[in-house]
């Protein structure tokens, strides 16, 4: 019998994310006849550490706390080393640059032919952050999760022999809808990491607007991240916060899903979020911004609505339209529903990847 492909995802950290936990449930889900999961991260133990191990996925930390260590890409190489990966897949932007510096450097000493390199390109800004007008040469395929991004990674040169776009995966048996979301309260959920791309403050501002026609409404935003504590003070400083609750992230958002009306995202970039399938796959109406993949999972009209980046009072004459209009806050959230069933499959997913893995790891030179 075959030994299994080592697959090492290098990540920044198994912090709360859609990135951590969608590649989370991708090497769980590898066939471990073929392929052996390993992690390493950048930092030190983090909140998804336990569900890494509880799956039986190798864990290795770089770091000791929760921050990247300044000097992380002087140790990079002697861990890539010890742990010799057939693949190598860097997930985010600071291991996709240096896991494939020190991944091809280590290649080129090595008789092996180790790692084969899977770039992987997530979120509206990961072309710029990972400057891949140069890396996408260093690796032998790239993923991307979304049509928007496919269509950015060739035109910066990516042949198409050497690209995937592989959606997003969602356990609809594990998110599944609760009771019709227009006979719930008028709560409004984003679910989504407190940084600067989700573009909180415009969601704020929004619920200004909202509240205005819906003094009983409230918006929750669950997550964590560097722009929380300036959240805060904006909230404490304006009306609006009495009516904003901040929650922590978790990994099960289920009670969140199943409480809100309204799922809404702000967002300045994307790639294909994994909160919205979520929220859709719970049968929750979509109020979201047309940036990167998600006019290409929520069609205006359909499966939500869609306003402009940057638009406080778009976004919330969609919020209210879906307060006041029954009917079409629960098509809404059925056609989602259906949508992502029929879509947006693990199994789709993992079979893809393990296509690619295996594609690659015949490059490699070992015994």
């Amino acid at each position: 019998m075959a030994t299994p492909l080592r697959v090492l995802f290098l990540m920044e950290d198994l912090c709360f994310g859609g990135t951590q936990r969608q590649t989370l449930e991708l090497a769980r889900r590898l066939d471990r006849s073929r392929f052996a999961p390993l992690m390493l991260t950048l930092t030190g133990p983090t909140d998804l550490d336990a569900v890494a191990r509880e799956a039986d996925i190798e864990l290795h930390h770089l770091g000791a706390g929760r921050r990247v260590p300044a000097m992380f890409f002087v140790q990079l190489p002697a861990y890539l080393h010890r742990l010799r990966p057939h693949v190598l897949v860097p997930c985010t932007a600071l291991p996709n640059i240096w896991g494939r510096i020190w991944g091809r450097v280590l290649r080129a000493f090595s008789k092996t032919g180790m790692p084969a390199i899977v770039g992987t390109c997530r979120g509206g800004g990961g072309p710029v952050r990972q400057h891949e007008r140069l890396f996408w040469r260093w690796t032998d395929h790239m993923i991307c999760n979304s049509q928007a991004l496919e269509s950015v990674l060739r035109d910066l040169g990516v042949p198409p022999e050497r690209l995937s776009c592989i959606s997003n995966g969602v356990d609809t048996a594990f998110y599944a809808p609760g009771r019709r979301p227009s006979s719930r309260t008028p709560l409004l959920l984003c679910v989504a990491r407190l940084a600067k791309d989700k573009d909180h403050m415009t969601l704020l501002r929004a619920m200004e607007f909202v509240l205005r026609r819906h003094p009983d409404a409230r918006l929750r935003l669950v997550g964590d991240g560097p722009e929380e504590g300036r959240l805060r003070h904006w909230a404490e400083t304006h009306a609006v916060g009495n009516c904003v609750d901040f929650v922590p992230g978790g990994l099960d958002m289920r009670e969140h899903y199943a409480a809100a009306r309204i799922f809404v995202l702000a967002s300045l970039r994307e790639g294909q979020p994994n909160v919205l399938l979520e929220a859709m796959s719970c049968g929750l109406p979509v109020c979201a911004t047309t940036v990167g993949g998600i006019p290409g999972l929520v069609s205006n009209g359909e499966h939500g609505l869609l306003s402009p980046a940057g638009d406080a009072a778009a976004l919330a004459d969609n919020c209210c339209r879906l307060l006041e209009d029954d009917a079409l806050c629960d098509d809404l959230g059925r056609n989602g529903r259906s949508l992502v069933e029929g879509q947006f499959s693990f199994a789709a997913m993992v079979q893809a990847h393990e296509e690619i893995f295996s594609k690659v790891g015949a490059l490699v030179r070992w015994s």
